[in-house]
């Protein structure tokens, strides 16, 4: 998925996946996903998708600092 936040491109093709969690199982209405990546640049972003009563109901990607991916790595 690609998407554009403040001018620049966020791409987990090109990006390198840190870690990934998931919550409940495949096809779980309330399930979701959540992958941390890292651009060749060094910055984070956090793709999220998830079922139709999920707190991720289409697919999405949101920007992180170093120290907010570090705090996701974490929890």
């Amino acid at each position: 998925m690609k998407k554009i936040i403040c001018k620049k491109e966020y791409d987990t093709e090109v990006a390198t996946l840190v870690k990934k969690k998931t919550e409940g199982a495949f096809g779980d209405p309330k399930g979701y996903e959540e992958s941390l990546y890292i651009m060749p640049d060094g910055s984070y972003f956090l793709y999220t998708n998830g079922g139709e009563e999920s707190p991720y109901k289409t697919e999405g990607i949101k920007r992180m600092s170093k120290a907010a991916a570090d705090e996701w790595r974490r929890a």
